[in-house]
């Protein structure tokens, strides 16, 4: 053994010291020092990973980073540009109730983007890179034949009767792990995958309620999307009750989407399917509605000729009774016993959209935040810390 190893060894040994024990032959002596010494080997590897990870996470403010690729997006009516449905190294979720006709505008997102760079129903486009223009279409719930006939009706949205960039499949038989598996497969193999749509999201777990399933889940959304810089577009159904997304699950993907898209029938035309923003980090894009030919093809439909029912519902939260507001709040922490502001206001929202069958703008909800807080109905026990619901 060297000198220059032998004085290594040592100072090994003086960092990591062998344990005060009487040894009954050499051999027990020197494999306390072979631990002693992989104990002292594993820590140091241990800290060069962590340097190498502070260098790839640590945030520069002289770093010049480039925003995200636009995926896919929506032309404004209302004025001119567009608004932005999705970017790359983020994932999307798509909310509705059964029968809302969720796969029906899955099957506009896909079509746009395997038709990239050209207009799709003369509002959607998406903007793929060329190393990234082909589209991954998983399908959980439904069989081959029904499954085939949703990609069918893409072709004919797209008039191609085979786009080479589409590559479908129907999981239906496999279990949970075997097609988180496939889908990861999917994604890591081809390196041209720009584009992810999961429709049925929860069927990758075993449970919409286990905590630790929906945060596995929602990290992988988020490492698959950060790594293979793509966009991933998931589906999850709402709750019959309420317009919750279901379970820990629909709790998780909420927080971590870059944008929820809600699906809704029209109450009195049930052909009739409203699709709106429930959360967007970007420009909130405008609310549109779509109906189904006789074909079975998507279409849109002005906003202005819905036939809207006329209710008694232009209240402001102001107009509500304090009871009301505490049992909005009841409604939101029947779900989690805490909240961070971003995701209490979001919840608000549902809950209020849900009961009122209303929307309420997000500055008027930060003024009913404002004021439960002063009265001691939500209660942050630190700044910036999460909110917590306080007695009536």
């Amino acid at each position: 053994m060297s000198t220059e190893n032998t004085h290594s060894q040592e100072k090994s040994l003086k960092t990591q010291p062998i344990k005060d024990t009487k040894f009954k032959d050499t051999k027990g002596l020197i494999d306390a020092i072979d631990t002693s010494l992989n104990s002292a080997h594993s820590e140091k590897l241990a800290e060069e990973s962590h340097v190498l990870n502070r260098l790839k996470f640590k945030i520069n403010l002289k770093e010049k980073i480039v925003p995200p690729k636009i995926a896919w997006s929506l032309c404004r009516t209302k004025n001119q540009g567009e608004d932005i449905l999705g970017t790359m190294g983020n994932f999307g979720l798509i909310i509705g109730k059964a029968k809302s006709k969720k796969t029906f505008f899955t099957s506009i997102a896909v079509a746009t983007a395997s038709n990239n760079n050209h207009s799709l129903l003369n509002r959607f486009k998406s903007y793929l890179p060329s190393n990234k223009n082909e589209v991954l279409y998983i399908d959980t719930e439904q069989g081959k034949y029904h499954v085939q006939n949703a990609v069918k009706r893409i072709c004919k949205l797209i008039n191609i009767e085979e786009p080479v960039n589409l590559h479908a499949f129907h999981l239906r038989s496999l279990s949970p792990a075997e097609r988180l598996q496939f889908i990861e497969s999917e994604i890591y193999l081809n390196d041209k995958i720009g584009f992810v749509v999961i429709d049925g999201i929860k069927d990758l777990v075993t449970s919409i309620n286990d905590e630790g399933e929906a945060t596995m889940i929602t990290t992988k959304l988020l490492k698959w999307t950060e790594e293979r810089d793509l966009y991933i577009l998931t589906v999850l159904h709402q709750n019959k009750g309420d317009n919750n997304a279901r379970g820990h699950i629909g709790t998780e993907l909420i927080n971590k989407a870059e944008i929820v898209l809600s699906v809704t029938a029209l109450e009195n035309d049930k052909e009739i399917s409203i699709v709106e923003a429930q959360q967007c980090r970007n420009r909130e894009p405008e609310t549109f509605a779509f109906k189904i030919d006789e074909d079975g093809l998507p279409f849109l439909v002005s906003m202005d000729e819905l036939p809207i029912k006329k209710t008694n519902n232009s209240r402001k939260e102001t107009d509500l009774e304090s009871h009301q507001k505490y049992q909005l709040l009841t409604e939101v922490y029947s779900h989690e016993k805490e909240f961070k502001y971003g995701q209490l206001l979001l919840q608000i929202k549902l809950a209020y959209t849900n009961q009122f069958e209303k929307n309420l703008a997000d500055n008027r909800i930060k003024g009913l935040i404002t004021e439960c807080s002063n009265k001691g109905w939500l209660i942050q026990a630190e700044k910036k810390g999460s909110y917590t619901l306080g007695e009536y």
